[in-house]
């Protein structure tokens, strides 16, 4: 069967789902199971969404899970009603980010209220990612990477609440708000040296966070390597590490040409990301104002 074909029987599906669901408002339904016609016409909307879905009509999808969500809501089936929102949110993704955001954030509203928080901690991060990649909102996509790691931490998720605050360290640092990006990198840092499958990593954000101070000033980006090599001994040790001694070294003594190098030779052999990349650019612009490029 073409689109086409698919599109009239979704139609055709809609049309029998609002049939029902008028019959079961009717004086006789009233007494003789209006509920049971209802959730009838919740498998009709949900049918008729996912026949949408095949003819990629996104949109239409993404309104007939709406139906059948606001009708499990009417019969108090709320995780019925969430996972339809759910279901809604993922359709509108592909037509309509913000009304994707809507329905993800009426399942979220379902799921605490049912005291299920993980779940909701996933729908926020779905949010999140959009704010990311559709609509270009960083502040927003923060807060709900920040929504989403408070509830993993509630559930004692600690490795998921983590990973969300990583991206909002990231986030802050590219906003310049470099102080809340040391906060999480430090503390991140921290836990991840005290656990053997993460100790490896741990150099990583002492790294960004001394990157962070850098940014800020020179003297507290000092201080801050001495702290991590008394905290974390093995940091001493990292390329990172010693790449930062030496960035400091060329900055204090102004020397564009030694910081150029110095990041060169660890680009090399650990290739430097978008991030580490604006970091490293935003200092080298502060030895005497210099404005090149770092490669």
């Amino acid at each position: 069967m073409d689109n086409s074909g698919k599109q009239a029987e979704a139609m055709a599906l809609l049309a029998e789902a609002e049939r029902k669901v008028k019959n079961s408002q009717s004086f006789f339904s009233g007494l003789f199971g209006g509920s049971s016609k209802i959730e009838e016409a919740c498998e009709i909307y949900a049918r008729a969404a996912n026949m949408f879905k095949m003819a990629k009509n996104w949109s239409a999808a993404g309104n007939a899970f709406c139906q059948a969500a606001q009708l499990h809501l009417q019969l108090q089936s709320k995780h019925d009603a969430a996972t339809c929102f759910v279901d809604a949110g993922n359709a509108f993704k592909k037509a309509d980010p913000q009304e994707a955001i809507n329905c993800l954030m009426r399942a979220i509203e379902i799921y605490t209220d049912m005291g299920r928080f993980t779940i909701a901690a996933k729908h926020h991060i779905s949010i999140a990612e959009i704010y990311e990649t559709e609509l270009v909102d960083v502040e927003k996509a923060i807060a709900h990477y920040e929504q989403s790691a408070d509830y993993y931490k509630g559930e004692e998720s600690n490795s998921s609440a983590n990973k969300c605050l990583l991206k909002v360290a990231g986030y802050a640092a590219q906003l310049e708000q470099y102080q809340k990006a040391i906060d999480i990198y430090e503390q991140v840092g921290t836990s991840a040296m005290d656990s053997p499958l993460l100790k490896y990593s741990a150099k990583d954000y002492f790294f960004k966070a001394a990157l962070c101070h850098f940014c800020i000033d020179m003297l507290n980006a000092k201080l801050a390597v001495q702290k991590y090599e008394e905290l974390f001994p093995a940091f001493s040790d990292s390329r990172e590490c010693k790449l930062m001694k030496k960035l400091l070294e060329a900055h204090e003594e102004q020397n564009v040409d030694s910081y150029t190098e110095s990041v060169k030779e660890y680009d090399s052999i650990s290739r430097l990301d978008q991030w580490l990349t604006t970091m490293l650019l935003r200092i080298k612009k502060t030895i005497q104002g210099d404005e090149e490029d770092l490669r």
